[in-house]
């Protein structure tokens, strides 16, 4: 069969130059600068705020509009600035941050970041410091095979969100979840009693959650961190501090990895594609372990295993 000649023509070219011009994938977008509100304060956590905003930029390719808010800013001004600017998502950081992004116009989209616990959590898009239970659970289970029983003490006000994800967590996992409610210090004080006289050191471990009411540094922890010592039994957090005062390990945030994520979910919002709305624990995490306190426990931790870990303490 003999095919039909092609005819050469500008009206055959120019509809096969169009045709063409259809199939090619469009050029990338270019990102807008995105602008950040964050509170404006001294060392040593302006650095947090610095490495946030550092890890924003390098996700969005792009300086960041930075709004510093001190105690005495006015929320007109702020207003002002965004407007001046054109910014049409901002990414809230602390709460200070987030205070101030919540009298801004409707119309302008917010993304927070860098808050432990918020209110209304659902009703907001953003992500929290809180480490994912997920991967506390899965460190723990890899420092620690034989452990069946997670014990943890909180504030159901403030932290019932994450209890809720650690359930979850705890269950895919194969561990009991044992989460006892504490509204004050003193309630606080006895639920640690009673977790400590019904612990088996060979199966179960502490959880200390970031909590103001059952995890006070001044008080409840030393005690804690003494008890634990004297029982074997492990105990891990989302602080580093807590590690170097004893506990086995920490998982705690990544602070450039965590500017990546919210830079992730604004772009998400400027180019208008759906972003499924409520508070996410941080997945960007730094790991921390206490090496003496492994020891202590009877815990041998390879060499491959402590690579893995971004602080080691005591340190050499």
């Amino acid at each position: 069969m003999q095919l039909p000649a092609f005819k050469s023509n500008h009206t055959g070219a120019a509809a096969l130059l169009a045709a063409l011009l259809l199939c090619a994938p469009a050029p990338p977008a270019r990102c807008e600068a995105l602008a950040v509100i964050y509170p404006d304060i001294g060392a040593p956590y302006r650095r947090v705020f610095s490495e946030i905003i550092g890890g924003i930029e390098e996700q969005s390719k792009a300086k960041a509009r930075a709004f510093p808010v001190a105690a005495g800013s006015e929320p007109a001004d702020i207003q002002s600035g965004l407007r001046a600017a054109g910014a049409r998502v901002v990414i809230a950081l602390g709460r200070q941050g987030m205070k101030a992004a919540s009298m801004l116009d409707p119309s302008v989209a917010v993304v927070v970041g860098g808050v432990s616990a918020v209110p209304d959590p659902d009703k907001l898009t953003g992500i929290s410091l809180m480490p994912d239970p997920a991967l506390l659970f899965n460190q723990l289970r890899a420092l620690v095979p034989g452990v069946r029983r997670v014990l943890v003490v909180y504030n159901p006000l403030s932290n019932e969100p994450l209890i809720k994800l650690a359930r979850e967590a705890a269950k895919a996992q194969g561990l009991e979840l044992q989460a006892l409610e504490a509204l004050d210090l003193a309630a606080a004080a006895r639920r640690y009693e009673a977790a400590f006289a019904g612990a088996d050191a060979k199966r179960d471990a502490l959880w200390l959650p970031q909590d103001l009411t059952t995890v006070d540094e001044t008080t409840i922890l030393p005690i804690v961190l003494r008890e634990s010592w004297n029982r074997g039994l492990p105990i891990f957090s989302s602080s580093v501090l807590h590690v170097k005062k004893g506990a086995l390990f920490a998982l705690y945030p990544n602070n450039a990895g965590l500017g990546r994520e919210l830079a992730t979910l604004a772009m998400s919002l400027q180019n208008g594609e759906p972003v499924r709305r409520g508070i996410t624990p941080l997945r960007s995490v730094h790991a921390a372990l206490n090496s003496r306190t492994a020891s202590h426990i009877g815990l041998t931790i390879a060499p491959g295993q402590q690579q893995a870990f971004d602080a080691i303490y005591p340190e050499p």
